[in-house]
C-alpha cells in the first residue's frame, strides 16, 4: 500500500511537469475525421477509475477507500444526470466490473498518461504531426459484443487532499516563503470507438482544487472533464 502511494505521488509530480498549458484547442482533442457522435450513437460509460488520497505532513499519498467509494457514488450520479446531444444515449455500464474491463482500465489509464504528455504535452512525438492518434486496439470490440454500444466513455481520476498536519505544514513553510501543494486534482477522459480502438475525443483536467467528496463539487469537475465532449 505504502509503495502505490509513493507510486501515485511520483506520477501527480510527473503530470505537473508535462501538463504545460492548462488548455488545449478544440481540433487537438478530436481524432481526425471525427468531429461528434452520430445521431443516436449508444455511448457506454466504463466502469470509472478513481482514486483518492489524503497528504500527510510530508506530503506521502495515502490512499482512502472511504474517500473513493464516496466519490464513486457522486460521479455515477453525475454522470447519469447529463444531457446528451444529438439523441446520443449514454448509458451507465451494468453489473460488476470483470478482469477484461480492468484490463482496459488499466491500459486507458497508461493511454491518457501518453496523450498527455506527448499530444498535449511538451514531447510530442513527431510522427504524428499533432494528430490526435491513438489506439486501445481492435480488442476493446469485445466491449461492442458485450454491451451492444458504438462507443465507450473511460475516465481516469487521481485526487489528492492536503490532511490537518499537511495544513498545518502548508501554513508554517508559507512564513518562511516555502509553497507546498494541498494536493492535485488529475482526471483523463477518453471517447473510443468501439468498431476500431481509436480514441476519437479525449480531454484532461489537472488543477489544485475540486472535491469529489461532495456531489455539487463531484458535478463540476465531471463537467470540467467533459468539457467539449462531442455528444
Amino acid at each position: 500500500m505504502q509503495q502505490q502511494a509513493l507510486f501515485m505521488r511520483a506520477v501527480f509530480a510527473l503530470v505537473l511537469v508535462f501538463c504545460g498549458a492548462a488548455g488545449a484547442a478544440a481540433n487537438e482533442r478530436l481524432a481526425q475525421g471525427f468531429t461528434a457522435l452520430p445521431a443516436g450513437a449508444r455511448v457506454i460509460v466504463m466502469p470509472m477509475d478513481v482514486e483518492l488520497f489524503s497528504m500527510s505532513a510530508g506530503g506521502v499519498l495515502e490512499p482512502q477507500a472511504e474517500w473513493t467509494t464516496l466519490a464513486l457514488d457522486n460521479l455515477r450520479r453525475a454522470i447519469r444526470s447529463r444531457p446528451t446531444k444529438n439523441g446520443a444515449v449514454l448509458d451507465t455500464f451494468q453489473g460488476e466490473p470483470d478482469l477484461m474491463l480492468d484490463d482496459f482500465n488499466r491500459l486507458h489509464g497508461a493511454i491518457g498518461s501518453a496523450i498527455n504528455i506527448h499530444h498535449l504535452g511538451p514531447l510530442k512525438l513527431p510522427t504524428k504531426e499533432g494528430r490526435l492518434e491513438w489506439s486501445l486496439g481492435p480488442e476493446v470490440s469485445l466491449i461492442k459484443q458485450k454491451t451492444g454500444a458504438d462507443y465507450a466513455l473511460f475516465t481516469f481520476i487521481r485526487d489528492s487532499y492536503a490532511s490537518n498536519e499537511r495544513k498545518a505544514a502548508i501554513v508554517i513553510a508559507a512564513a518562511f516563503g516555502v509553497g507546498l501543494s494541498a494536493g492535485v486534482q488529475v482526471g483523463y477522459a477518453s471517447l473510443v470507438d468501439l468498431s476500431t480502438g481509436d480514441v476519437v475525443w479525449f480531454n484532461r483536467l489537472i488543477r489544485g482544487y475540486g472535491d469529489l467528496r461532495e456531489l455539487d463539487n463531484a458535478k463540476e469537475s465531471l463537467d470540467a472533464l467533459l468539457q467539449s465532449f462531442p455528444g
